[in-house]
């Protein structure tokens, strides 16, 4: 789908298409998960999957415990924006230093360094404030958590862009996956486990306290995210003109990273950024009334840790893995297929579970199938994403990607609960199986516009 410039054509070969590259060997495939980069990507990609729960789907759980209606609930999911609005500080994280983190460390990693230390201070604001007494202050900690960890995650994929070569990619996505996805387990299970744990025996009811314990053991565990980052290699430097005046600053930095992919990609643009917009909405739709279900249905904390945050989050494991390796060995777009079709219809097996009542087995295979689809999805997602960026600009474009990727899903997420309260749970799960049929036809568009799979990023 890559379509280079012509001033890239003049200057470069241009890639090969992922068809005309011998296949991989099984044995090749997997070997690459083994590599110090991809190991390192592990370790990263728990510092990034650490916060995004803690802002959305546990504090839904803590907040529907403690007795904020669902349509709060929905609202106060588009804190969950930040991610979607990345892309308007990104080229800052692509360009300007951080005194003196970038002195010490480098660009890519001063900037993951800082951006940590503002996850762990709203982590630490949110433990202190209790949202039955007053909601307010506990949002504008969540705020900066979401702020932080956005910038966290723009300066985390352009370094893992920049990295490793472009046929690395998804297996670094997938890697990146599993340890968003561990971190899950931890920011899911684990806070839920340790609210539990630290309740106060037969006093009933939500206890603020027990939630404190919990949101500050999540901020401490941020710490394998500062150490990885001090710990690992800066990558090779790309030395950048340096702007003669404001207006040159302007169009080097803000303009220039989104006309060059206009260019590359010409009328296509528009296709994939329409793909782009809408492939994960199921999901991220879905998502926001997960833990609501959850209390609402009567299930404890322990069996939603259990269950959901343990069981289901092991299965998306496996499905992240799964699709890293039917990437690399049979292409990117096939598997963006497969991850389109099979995220939609896990929705369906929600609505069922709704109808069906509380019930622990049946929520055990809803989950499970839930999951594996979604890191199928994922991995496939991200690796697609990477290839389209331009190493130049790895930063912004991804930044941009991403964020589109958000925009649409966590804006229509915000009036869940309100959808809820009018129609239920079954018609909700329903409603959000059926957003997931526009994306298979734009992946098929997306397809048939280029004959062929799609192929590897622009490396000038």
């Amino acid at each position: 789908m890559h379509l280079p410039s012509k001033a890239a054509e003049s200057s470069t070969p241009a890639a090969a298409p992922e068809s005309d590259k011998p296949a991989r060997s099984w044995r090749e495939a997997l070997a690459v998960y083994l590599e110090p980069p991809t190991l390192r990507m592990l370790a990263l990609g728990f510092s990034a999957g650490l916060p995004l729960l803690l802002v959305l789907g546990t504090l839904s759980f803590r907040l529907r415990e403690a007795g904020i209606d669902r349509a709060a609930i929905g609202y106060l999911s588009w804190v969950g924006l930040a991610y979607a609005f990345k892309w308007v500080w990104a080229p800052l994280v692509d360009r300007m230093p951080v005194p003196p983190l970038t002195h010490w460390l480098g660009r890519r990693r001063g900037w993951l360094l800082l951006a940590q230390a503002l996850v762990m201070a709203g982590l630490v604001g949110m433990a202190f404030n209790d949202p039955s007494a007053q909601l307010t202050p506990l949002v504008w900690c969540a705020l900066l958590v979401a702020f932080g960890s956005a910038t966290q995650d723009i300066a985390l994929d352009a370094y893992r862009i920049e990295s490793a070569a472009t046929d690395k990619q998804a297996a670094l996505a997938a890697a990146y996956q599993t340890g968003y996805r561990v971190a899950m387990i931890w920011a899911g299970a684990g806070v839920l486990w340790l609210a539990a744990r630290a309740e106060v025996p037969g006093a009933g009811g939500y206890q603020n306290g027990a939630w404190q314990a919990a949101y500050l053991a999540m901020a401490a565990s941020m710490l394998v995210g500062v150490f990885t980052v001090l710990l690992s290699p800066e990558p090779q430097r790309r030395e950048l003109p340096a702007a003669r005046d404001a207006g040159e600053w302007v169009r080097d930095v803000l303009i220039e990273p989104f006309a060059d992919f206009i260019r590359r990609y010409r009328w296509q643009a528009a296709l994939i950024l329409a793909l782009i917009a809408v492939y994960r909405i199921s999901d991220v739709v879905m998502g926001i009334m997960a833990n609501p279900f959850y209390v609402d249905m009567g299930y404890t904390k322990d069996e939603v840790a259990s269950v959901s945050k343990i069981f289901g989050v092991i299965m998306t494991l496996v499905g992240a893995f799964v699709g890293g390796v039917l990437s690399a060995r049979f292409g990117v777009a096939r598997i963006l297929m497969l991850g389109a079709v099979l995220s939609a219809a896990s929705n369906l097996l929600f609505a069922w579970l709704a109808g069906h009542g509380r019930d622990l087995s049946a929520l055990i295979v809803v989950v499970s199938a839930d999951n594996l689809a979604g890191g199928i999805a994922s991995a496939a997602f991200i690796g697609y994403l990477s290839s389209l960026t331009n190493v130049n600009y790895s930063a912004t474009q991804y930044a941009l990607f991403s964020s589109m990727m958000l925009l649409a899903p966590k804006f229509i997420a915000g009036f869940s609960g309100e959808f809820v309260d009018h129609f239920g749970y079954s018609a909700f799960f329903n409603a959000t199986a059926a957003l997931g049929l526009p994306v298979v036809v734009l992946v098929a568009l997306a397809l048939r516009s280029t004959g062929r799979p799609l192929h590897g990023a622009h490396r000038p």
